[in-house]
């Protein structure tokens, strides 16, 4: 089973009644909770138009998995109470007709904008990201991609909005499940089923929250996505439904009061919590208890003070379509920051503004028909079997993203001219004409392929040699020689990393063991490294930890490189990082492994581009010549003065990567960037032999040359 929404489950309202149009209509309708449904969704899509002064509108999820946490216990425990059952089939049977028709058309329509106006080079990414959606583990992949450094630059999904519905089937899940092992429960020591309820589902709610809480101090990028960190959410207002019967007995006050202190809670929630505080974590309490306390005043006070507003018609109707809301806003969001760049606050709320229309389509004559449908509402196999086949067409359509871009296009063997230079060979065979390479438009084939390029990558990254930025736990991967009785290390941050399959090829012809010491975004060095303003904490620890190491094993030679050229001075506590900062803790650094006999060799750091050179590949493979850019020079201004310094060996292969002082984006037949100024896996493996002959020369003059000679 698939498919839920943003706190849209089968609501308690005549939108969601599980009856058919002309009958009944249910008598548990909460307008209130329907215009707190309309709150929600108007604090998300103000928050997606990018308007400054709400700052906190992504807290409308909170609230929608409060609202449904309340809503589907609401109907269990009612179903249970009515009943002595839980129908599980007709439980899912009606979250398949609910929701699965919109998702499902919402999934195909991200698929055809993506195809449409996104990069090409980001098609597979995106398909895949829709087949996850449509299966509901997409907030799973975002979480990994949230941490992963090669995905930075990977622009916002079209189905990013997904992640909540996936938290919440995700509940759904489970927790029928769990509802019926607490009346198993019940029924076995004849207890009454609220209060068994309640300690089941504080046995849920505290250690979740303890783990959310846990979870984003320690690894903030990962804890926004994943289910475990929003369990509590649902928690809340699962709790909430549970001792609905005890709340019938406020005094009309007291539930006013607490309509008031959930309105303000909103509103602090909202305007003055803001995507740089720590989320979801302890601050999310303000408006999951907000939103709570609302509920709750809706069932004593409901014609009085803040329940009556929320009850009035127009948000209503406006919490009657939220479902439909959250699933298109967010494509006109992202189309229209692909066609027009920056949007701005203005050009923002016209395109939020421009999805009521789909929403109230999609409602009106796709949610509707379906979910009222007299032959699917019989048959729970016949609304499953719909649910199923939606979710798998979804699939499909994500699918068809992934077919390459270029279906021949495979490598040095595949050359239609066998002699020609292959990467860098092309420069080395003739250095004088190099410097006209940027010049050229066409290629016969490009490897790897432009929408390739992002997984042309060490295979480091996938024995998880790379430590996260959350981590300051070193990991040691071994390549080259396993028996070779001379160890280089390799260390520092990614640039570091990039060379590694060069290094691997070196060290087997030498005999020489390669270990890998390398961490995303943390340059090698004593001072303190920073991200966006604030000290990198992970990332000075394991700076730390790995010296010790290097230390303790006494490699015979330290090959690092690095991308950050800036740093604040080693325990300063500043937030503003220069040259000098970064110059010193470098100097200190290659002087503590330089003290214990262990050389150092600065790989400078490679030229960047600026904007993504496969992407502009992708677009103009008739043109490459508009692709190609000037390199700033010197590179590793910093590195080479440390270098001086104290004594190390420097290693500058920028006339192979940027001959003449221009970047070609293709050099001979091979795509020379991936993401940032990344090289590619398949270019570094060409400049292996020229790696070889400058480690060897740059440190011929140093303690290790007797390493180097043989």
């Amino acid at each position: 089973m698939t498919a839920t929404s943003t706190a849209h489950v089968e609501p308690l309202t005549p939108q969601g009644s599980e009856v058919t149009p002309g009958k009944h209509r249910s008598t548990a309708f909460r307008p209130d909770i329907e215009g707190l449904r309309a709150v929600a969704i108007g604090l998300v899509l103000i928050y997606h138009a990018g308007v400054d002064w709400v700052p906190g509108g992504f807290v409308g999820v909170d609230v929608f998995f409060v609202i449904s946490g309340f809503l589907i216990t609401s109907l269990l425990v009612r179903e249970i109470e009515r009943t002595g059952k839980v129908a599980l089939a007709q439980f899912y049977a009606r979250r398949a007709r609910r929701l699965l028709p919109a998702a499902a058309l919402v999934l195909v329509a991200a698929a055809v904008l993506t195809w449409w106006l996104l990069p090409l080079t980001q098609r597979r990414v995106f398909g895949l990201d829709i087949v996850s959606a449509a299966f509901y583990v997409v907030n799973w992949r975002l979480a990994d991609r949230s941490v992963d450094y090669l995905a930075e630059d990977v622009a916002a999904s079209p189905v990013q909005h997904f992640w909540s519905l996936a938290v919440e089937e995700q509940f759904y899940i489970v927790w029928p499940l769990l509802i019926i092992v607490g009346l198993l429960v019940a029924r076995r020591f004849r207890l009454p089923l609220r209060p068994t309820l309640g300690v089941a589902l504080g046995l849920v709610v505290v250690p979740t929250l303890g783990w959310s809480i846990h979870q984003t101090a320690t690894s903030p990028t990962t804890a926004f996505f994943v289910t475990t960190t929003r369990l509590w959410e649902l928690g809340i207002g699962a709790a909430v439904a549970v001792a609905s019967l005890w709340w019938k007995t406020l005094s009309r006050r007291v539930a006013a009061a607490l309509g008031v202190l959930g309105a303000l809670g909103l509103a602090y929630s909202g305007f003055l919590i803001d995507a740089g505080d720590p989320w979801p974590g302890s601050l999310a309490l303000v408006p999951v208890l907000s939103t709570a306390a609302l509920i709750v005043a809706g069932v004593s006070a409901a014609d009085t003070g803040v329940s009556r507003v929320l009850a009035w018609r127009p948000f209503v109707w406006v919490g009657g379509i939220s479902y439909s809301l959250y699933l298109w806003h967010w494509l006109f969001v992202v189309g229209g920051t692909a066609y027009y760049g920056e949007l701005g606050a203005k050009r923002g709320l016209v395109l939020v503004a421009l999805s009521f229309i789909p929403a109230w389509l999609s409602h009106r004559f796709v949610e509707n028909p379906v979910r009222f449908s007299p032959r699917l509402t019989r048959s729970n196999g016949l609304s499953l079997s719909l649910g199923g086949n939606l979710s798998l067409a979804a699939a499909i359509a994500g699918l068809v993203l992934c077919l390459p871009l270029v279906t021949t296009n495979p490598g040095p063997s595949a050359s239609t001219d066998p002699t020609k230079p292959f990467g860098a060979a092309a420069i080395l065979a003739d250095p004088a004409g190099a410097k006209e390479l940027w010049k050229v438009d066409t290629a016969a084939s490009i490897t790897p392929s432009p929408d390739q390029a992002t997984a042309d990558v060490p295979d480091a990254y996938d024995k998880g040699c790379q430590v996260s930025q959350d981590s300051s736990t070193p990991v040691e991967c071994v390549y080259g020689d396993e028996n070779g009785t001379e160890t280089v290390a390799l260390v520092g941050d990614s640039k570091a990393l990039q060379w590694i399959t060069a290094l691997d090829a070196i060290g087997k012809d030498r005999g020489w063991r390669i270990i890998t010491h390398t961490k995303s975004a943390c340059a090698f060095t004593a001072a303190d490294v920073l991200k966006d303003g604030k000290p990198y904490d992970a990332c000075n620890e394991w700076n730390d930890a790995v010296t010790s190491i290097l230390l303790e094993e006494k490699p015979s030679l330290v090959v690092t490189s690095q991308n950050a050229s800036k740093a604040a001075p080693a325990g300063s506590g500043s937030s503003s990082g220069t040259s000098d900062g970064m110059l010193s803790g470098l100097e200190e650094r290659w002087t503590q492994l330089q003290d214990a006999g262990i050389t150092v060799a600065a790989l400078t750091n490679n030229a960047s581009p600026g904007d993504e050179v496969y992407e502009c590949v992708a677009q103009h493979p008739d043109q490459l010549s508009t692709c190609a850019f000037e390199a700033a020079y010197p590179t590793g201004k910093v590195q080479r003065a440390a270098a001086e310094s104290v004594g190390a060996a420097v290693l500058d292969l920028s006339d192979v990567i940027c001959p003449g002082g221009m970047c070609p984006a293709v050099i001979g037949d091979v795509l020379v960037y991936r993401q940032g100024s990344h090289l590619t896996q398949t270019y570094v493996s060409t400049l292996t032999g020229t790696l070889d002959a400058r480690l060897v020369e740059a440190v011929a003059a140093t303690p290790a040359a007797a390493l180097v000679a043989g």
